[in-house]
């Protein structure tokens, strides 16, 4: 035996092996010990290797999954190997194969994977200068793939899409470096390097698809993202050990066809996870209100690739409307709730893992389509009759489950009860020799009593030796010769006759066959669904967004949401515009703000106090640009929006210990980012730029910074700072405007007004603020003290500065003894400790001199 699971375990030398015995999957060796540690399992020996105990551990097989689960988790894959040989017909061990390898990326179980959340699979490689990245939902089918020019764009798209899984070529360059540079939230493997040649992938790409090239594709001349395709469809097929049949295209898109956003901009909006890694609190918590899990997940999709193709976002818009115009909005989702989740239904049924409950769940799912079309036929956007046609109606299909799968079916097809009686014949009558068992053993009974004259004799079933007629001691030499007697007991003798075990072989007999036509009905049925697996899948694909549209609806209703204008325009207008999250968290009233930017408003100087809303104020700008690039409707009063083709943030910062990076540095590289990549048509947020460094250091960057903005990329910008000098820019530069958040000061305390106004802040309200954070007020006083000197300081300093210019202007350009003499005067004058009198008496006697 142990030579049978060394053998399989040289084949998959880099998974944790399952080994099946009996009913536990056994673990030996390192497998063993890993396992022990991370599942919290007993570690035991069994045997020994060289001398030495071999390590052993176990789970017991119909509890696999919560142990699977978790290590699925941790990133760990796991190959299952069961018995595939008979064991009573086997010498030796029994044949085993491993059937199944449970990676992070090509999940199918729904026990396995999270409901609202994607699960994808991504492939990456570098071919001809260029990097080929794919990525596939094995659940789903969905395959996509584009090729990429830099590793900040690479980085910034995986950020997007977040694979569970990311599997690169063997011991290259490439592989070596881009692993240095991915995070911890995806496993990465290592996979042979011959699977990414590029032209095997197309050879195998095109058996897959049954086609001549990739023409129809789009990326026939694209042999980065061949490479990748080709490698992530053979490593799911390698690790499912099943026909992947069910991922039927490969699409190819353009980094261009979507507003672009990095990995710093997703993280700072909270687009799906917040700033902590959670998902509360987030864009796509507050507007997830979908029916159904496929709606969900297509939600989170949209809001992470933002399309620039104004036809489609117009499209939804109308769909939007008119689902608000109607009064079916109400009864189309009430009627959404009954449909499953039939993309990962159909992913199972493909791979031949689907469970009775997907079955009749899928058959519920098809009997409310005829009433989700009736319903639908009520409207009349072009893009809601698409998604009615692409839903279609299955009624044979429905019919057909509603009639095979029982009511309430077991979780496994293994020990049968799934198939309905009145579906197979054959089936049935197999059925009824054990329903009618019963009864026919009671009438044997009665007939041997009045045969024998045994009033106590009865007949009995254990599973050891079946059937048998018991009767005492006693009264055993009543029994009739036919009797054979089959076990002897402490007072009790049990006898088989030849009619009793011709019964028993015929019951016996009965219940294998029975479940063997139960599991080929159920087979045949996955065949049959098979075979229409194609629009079935498209109609789960059209289910999912009308349920994402209905939901948009009902939020635009909820969340007093109004309708965008998308225009050629360059430029943006949002009238009382409002942040979702933030508003629905705030107890009192959000205060809705303005925002326009047109070719004399690009760069915005935003001034203001701490805790004014200024980063609030931002934030919403984009998040509404967003939601307006998806074809949702936007809080605000109204919006008119016009090309735009990225949107960069620059907020806040935090050291980056990993890498070896200051705060500051991580802020600097945040902003060379932006501006190497910026254009006229991006949204660009910076906030407290320079913040990190010395007063002096940080100003000159911001303001270099700024002029940037202003005089070379001109794209809108929101530049929000404490450095009050940097207001200047709006007297220099014709597309530069000053607003502030105001606030005002009541009783020695502050009070956030939350309003933009136009023109820069009048102070910072920095003391104010610490005071109100719970600074004591001993620091506070002594802040105040030392504010004071240094304004006095300030003042005096730009008083001689500008002294001493005048001085040397009036010597060199206009010689006169009356300015010569005022300005010895006012060398000698001790400007600070002067009193209020005395200025003006000295302001008198500086007059004099000059008449």
């Amino acid at each position: 035996m142990m030579q049978q699971f060394l053998a399989i375990k040289a084949e998959h030398p880099n998974h944790l092996l399952f080994y099946r015995m009996g009913d536990f999957y056994e673990l030996f060796y390192e497998d063993a010990q890993n396992a022990a540690e991370l599942l919290n399992i007993t570690l035991t020996a069994r045997g020994k290797s060289g001398g030495a105990p071999i390590p052993m551990a176990g789970i017991p097989h119909h509890a696999a999954e919560g142990y699977l689960a978790k290590l699925v988790k941790l990133g760990k894959s796991v190959a299952i190997c069961e018995q595939i040989g008979d064991p009573a017909t086997s010498k030796g061990p029994v044949e085993r194969k491993v059937v199944r390898i449970i990676t992070p990326g090509t999940l199918v179980e729904d026990t396995l994977l999270e409901e609202k959340s994607e699960n994808l699979l991504c492939a990456i490689c570098e071919e001809q200068k260029q990097i080929g990245l794919s990525y596939l939902d094995v659940t789903s089918g969905r395959f996509e793939t584009t090729q990429i020019d830099n590793l900040e764009q690479l980085l910034a798209e995986l950020e997007r899409i977040k694979p569970a899984e990311i599997i690169l070529a063997q011991a290259t360059d490439f592989s070596a470096a881009l692993s240095q540079q991915l995070t911890k939230k995806s496993s990465v493997q290592q996979y042979p390097a011959w699977h990414f040649d590029s032209d095997t992938c197309r050879q195998n790409l095109c058996r897959h698809f049954a086609t001549k090239d990739l023409v129809a594709f789009g990326c026939e001349r694209a042999p980065a993202s061949i490479a990748a395709s080709g490698a992530i469809l053979h490593y799911a097929q390698a690790m499912l050990q099943k026909n992947i049949s069910h991922i039927r295209s490969l699409h190819t898109y353009q980094i261009s066809d979507s507003l672009v956003l990095d990995a710093v901009s997703r993280r700072n909006l909270e687009i799906d996870s917040n700033l902590q890694g959670g998902s509360t609190h987030t864009l796509a918590a507050l507007l997830d209100q979908t029916v159904t899990a496929m709606g969900s997940r297509l939600l989170k999709r949209w809001l992470n690739q933002p399309l620039s193709d104004q036809k489609i976002l117009l499209a939804r818009q109308d769909a939007i409307a008119d689902l608000l115009e109607q009064a079916h909005l109400t009864p189309l989702r009430s009627e959404l709730k009954n449909i499953g989740d039939l993309e990962r239904i159909l992913g199972r049924v493909a791979l031949g893992s689907a469970r009775p409950r997907d079955l009749l769940q899928l058959g519920r799912s098809l009997n409310a389509l005829p009433s989700l079309q009736n319903t639908l036929q009520h409207h009349a956007a072009h893009r809601l009759k698409q998604l009615s046609a692409k839903i279609s109606q299955f009624p044979e299909m429905a019919d057909r489950l509603d009639k095979a799968i029982v009511d309430n079916p077991p979780v496994l097809m293994r020990d049968g009860g799934v198939i309905a009686d009145g579906f197979d014949a054959e089936l049935d009558e197999l059925r009824g020799l054990k329903q009618n068992a019963g009864q026919y053993l009671l009438d044997m009974e009665e007939r041997e009593k009045r045969k024998t004259g045994i009033n106590t004799l009865k007949i009995g079933y254990n599973r050891v030796h079946g059937y048998y007629l018991e009767v005492s001691k006693l009264q055993s030499e009543q029994v009739p010769a036919e009797y054979v007697r089959r076990q002897t007991l402490k007072g009790q003798e049990r006898y088989i006759t030849p009619e009793l075990k011709t019964f028993e072989d015929k019951i016996l007999s009965a219940n294998e066959k029975a479940l063997a036509r139960e599991k080929a009905l159920y087979q045949q049925l996955l065949d049959e669904l098979n075979q229409d697996l194609a629009p079935l899948q498209q109609a789960a694909q059209g289910l999912a967004e009308l349920d994402l549209l209905a939901n948009l609806a009902e939020q635009a209703v909820r969340l007093d949401l109004s309708r965008p204008r998308l225009t050629s325009k360059p430029g943006i207008e949002i009238e009382q515009g409002r942040h979702l999250t933030v508003e629905a968290m705030c107890q009192d009233p959000f205060i809705a703000n303005d925002c326009k930017f047109s070719s004399k408003r690009r760069l915005q100087i935003i001034t203001g106090p701490n805790m004014g809303g200024k980063s609030t104020f931002m934030r919403q700008t984009a998040l509404i640009v967003l939601l307006a690039y998806i074809g949702s409707y936007v809080p605000a009063r109204s919006a008119v929006i016009g090309p735009v083709d990225r949107i960069f943030t620059r907020i806040g910062a935090s050291d980056d210990l990993t890498s070896g990076r200051s705060t500051f540095m991580v802020e600097m590289t945040e902003t060379a980012n932006i501006l190497h990549h910026a254009t006229e048509h991006s949204l660009i947020l910076m906030d407290e730029v320079g913040r990190g460094t010395s007063t002096f250091d940080g100003l000159a960057l911001a303001w270099a910074i700024a002029e940037e903005m202003a005089q070379k990329i001109k794209g809108m910008c929101l530049f929000a700072t404490h450095y009050f000098e940097l207001t200047a820019l709006a007297n220099e530069h014709a597309n530069t405007v000053n607003i502030h958040l105001d606030a005002m000061e009541h009783q020695d305390k502050i009070v956030f007004l939350h309003q933009v106004q136009e023109g820069p802040a009048s102070q910072s309200y920095g003391l104010q603020v610490a005071a109100l954070a719970g600074v004591p007020q001993t620091v506070i006083h002594r802040a105040k003290e030392h504010l004071h000197d240094l304004e006095n300081q300030s003042v005096a300093n730009r008083v001689a500065k500008s002294s001493d210019e005048v001085q040397q202007f009036d010597l060199f350009q206009m010689p006169d003894p009356r300015l010569e003499k005022l300005g010895e005067a006012v060398k000698a004058t001790d400007i600070d400790n002067l009193t209020p009198r005395q200025a003006l008496e000295k302001l008198y006697f500086l007059k004099e001199l000059l008449t």
